[in-house]
């Protein structure tokens, strides 16, 4: 391929396995951040919130600069998201994870903020090679 072909006009080719098992990888880190969240934010109110979404972002935007695309960003978000539905779901007990209280609910809606934040301000994947200029 010409190596004057500007990236978005190159054909897309299927991610390697090494990638797919780092976004799998990234995806169970932010679940973990998830359940790790949860339980610090309540027990220490004010740092444990921001501890808690100090290392929700560092997750996200870990995988999108390891992985140097946004596909790890958003592995992390996903995993965190996923990890938050099924933890504010009920059982059958009575038994409940996430208070009424607005520490909670600034965990929950916080995390998502950050997350979309994270997520889309990592920087982009950029081709390879030497830096282009202009009039050259």
């Amino acid at each position: 391929m010409n190596d004057r072909t500007p990236m978005m006009a190159q054909p897309m080719r299927p991610p390697t396995a090494g990638r797919v098992g780092a976004c799998l990888g990234f995806f169970v880190l932010g679940a973990v951040a998830a359940v790790a969240g949860a339980l610090v934010q309540p027990g220490w109110f004010p740092g444990g919130l921001l501890l808690a979404l100090a290392g929700e972002a560092g997750a996200v935007l870990g995988g999108s600069l390891v992985l140097r695309g946004r596909a790890g960003g958003v592995a992390a978000a996903a995993g965190w998201m996923l990890a938050i539905v099924l933890l504010t779901a009920s059982r059958p007990e009575g038994d409940f994870l996430f208070a009424a209280g607005s520490g909670s609910y600034l965990f929950l809606l916080g995390g998502i903020a950050v997350a979309v934040i994270c997520a889309t301000l990592a920087p982009g994947r950029q081709p390879d090679g030497a830096p282009a200029r202009l009039a050259k």
